[in-house]
């Protein structure tokens, strides 16, 4: 797996202060993407146990509430194979530290009832992610009020609660600026 960005100091995506990576490759190809370039598979820099060393340091301090995983696409399958390594070893180090994931996926379309049925890589994926927000990006729903959001069509899952219930939980928290 190949990533485009690692921000040590990230107040975008997700709530507080976060570690954030960005995976390289997508195949959704969203109108109006705001990383377009991370949709090349090869573009960026390898992703290696160097990487994950890193990040887990960086989540050391107490100021940083977690970790967040944007793209690119970080469920497309190779990336969740270069993925894994990393949210195992944040969620056994930082077990009070969240994670969040963006996807243009659906979680229960497409994560739930086809990818965690295919590929023991994102069942157990999804055991360590509290926070997805889902669907791809839709320009023409595109909402600069939203927060942790693109567009108005992007739900914000509390995965947790959505895995133990058996169906999807929208996050409880204040949506809009």
């Amino acid at each position: 797996m190949n990533y485009a960005d690692i921000k040590r100091i990230d107040v975008a995506n997700g709530t507080g202060v976060r570690v954030s990576i960005f995976v390289s490759g997508c195949t959704h190809h969203c109108k109006g993407c705001f990383n377009p370039e991370t949709w090349d598979f090869a573009y960026g820099k390898l992703f290696t146990e160097h990487e994950i060393d890193e990040i887990i340091e960086d989540l050391k301090p107490e100021y940083i509430k977690g970790l967040s995983v944007l793209g690119g696409e970080p469920f497309e399958y190779v990336n969740q194979q270069g993925l894994l390594p990393l949210l195992r070893k944040a969620k056994e180090t930082y077990p009070d530290k969240d994670i969040w994931c963006y996807t243009g996926y659906l979680f229960d379309e497409d994560i739930v009832d086809k990818m965690m049925v295919k590929w023991p890589e994102t069942r157990e994926i999804i055991k360590y992610i509290d926070i997805l927000v889902d669907g791809k990006f839709v320009e023409e729903l595109k909402d600069l009020k939203l927060r942790f959001r693109g567009s108005s069509n992007q739900r914000i899952i509390d995965v947790q609660k959505s895995l133990a219930s058996n169906e999807v939980v929208i996050w409880d928290q204040p949506l809009e600026i």
